[in-house]
């Protein structure tokens, strides 16, 4: 067939069909499926079967293919046994991972460990009825601000109950991502119905001089699992911060805590009534304290004249009063009365502030109820005991 200068050459269909064909061995291609292979659990690997287009050439490539499949056996020592190579990645990972993080009580999930962990101890002082916290110190917050650190304090909340009252914190500690605080806090007038019901929230947190807050990281203790008098030592990993029971009783919100002492006189015929301290009120003031007093109702009081009040303590959340007041009130009336204790904020000025209150009697319940029967129980003997003050007015008494 000749050409003539300048035309495109013609290629007839059979001669198109038959480009590259050519009868012999036809190598196996590598996918990626085979770099990665997915065999079923338990199954022993099988090599997948040589793909051919035609019969004929079937015969003349098992000896290349077998050999080319023993060459990538050889480069891949590990597919042909995937479960034992998956085991071995396992428990290499189980092994570094156990290098890097500590065996921590209080250990959820992975992601916790983002936000680093913290190391304290507790102990319940039942004889002083204080529960003491050392905060120790964090590893490995995680960054808040810019910089790449952060300025973590620790704060601390008792639940249920949690307000300002009942909230303890650290110093700030500037620029850091393991802080070390060694500082105890305490808290005073603990019970062991406190150490019953409630819980211990311990919260990591940024300070920002120009913004709110930040929440870096929780851990939640409950107090039952402490024994009295002994330390327990504690290094949780932080968790991200847990939703608050919103059904919990308002009115039943913590405003500090008042100790008070109850004896019976049968000499005078009188009830003693002490007030002796309180602690972790409430503030009131916009300086951040309070001016408490206390005012006290043996009721019902049809005279009007079982009102008794205390000193104002200026400035102060941990006012001590060491106050007696006296009931002139027969042993067997005791049980028909109701003893109601208030603490008010004094302001100069305006009506004063009611922090908190507390009822104890024969209609009482728990911690209320138990005083006022060792008090019955045990006349001439002064028995102490520390009551948690709500934001609930006992009865309906008005400043």
């Amino acid at each position: 067939m000749t050409q003539r200068k300048g035309e495109k050459p013609t290629i007839s269909i059979q001669e198109h069909m038959a480009i590259n064909v050519c009868p012999g061995p036809i190598q196996p291609i590598k996918q990626i499926s085979d770099y990665f292979p997915r065999y079923p659990r338990g199954l022993p690997p099988s090599a997948p079967p040589p793909k051919a287009g035609h019969t004929g050439l079937q015969s003349s490539t098992p000896s290349s293919s077998s050999a080319a499949a023993s060459a990538t056996e050889s480069d891949r020592p590990n597919e042909d046994k995937p479960d034992r190579a998956c085991a071995g990645a396992s428990a290499s990972s189980q092994a570094s991972r156990r290098d890097e993080e500590p065996d921590v009580e209080g250990y959820d999930s992975d992601d916790s460990t983002t936000l680093g962990t913290l190391e304290f101890s507790l102990q319940y002082d039942q004889e002083n009825n204080a529960l003491n916290c050392t905060i120790n110190k964090a590893k490995g917050l995680k960054p808040m601000d810019h910089n790449g650190l952060s300025d973590p304090y620790v704060k601390l909340h008792l639940l249920p109950g949690a307000s300002k009252a009942n909230k303890l914190r650290t110093k700030t500690l500037h620029n850091t991502l393991n802080p070390v605080w060694n500082e105890t806090l305490t808290y005073y007038g603990i019970t062991d119905e406190d150490m019953v019901r409630k819980t211990l929230r311990i919260s990591v947190c940024d300070e920002d001089k120009f913004r709110h807050n930040e929440f870096i990281g929780e851990t939640r203790i409950p107090l039952k699992k402490l024994k009295p008098n002994q330390i327990k030592n504690f290094n949780n990993c932080l968790e991200k911060q847990l939703p608050v029971n919103k059904t919990e009783d308002k009115s039943l919100e913590e405003r500090g805590r008042i100790m008070i002492s109850l004896k019976y006189n049968t000499q005078k015929s009188c009830l003693v009534v002490g007030i002796i301290r309180c602690a972790h009120l409430a503030a009131m003031d916009a300086n951040g304290f309070s001016d408490p007093y206390v005012k006290t109702y043996l009721k019902p009081d049809e005279n009007k004249k079982s009102k008794h009040k205390t000193a104002v303590k200026k400035k102060t959340l941990n006012p001590e009063f060491n106050e007696e007041f006296c009931y002139d009130i027969k042993y067997a009336d005791l049980t028909k009365k109701t003893l109601e204790v208030t603490v008010w904020d004094y302001d100069i000025g305006k009506s004063n502030d009611f922090i908190g209150g507390v009822s104890l009697g024969i209609n009482a319940n728990g911690e209320r109820l138990k005083h006022w029967f060792d008090c019955l129980k045990n006349k001439d003997k002064k028995i102490e005991r520390w009551h948690t003050l709500t934001n609930e007015l006992p009865g309906s008494l008005n400043e």
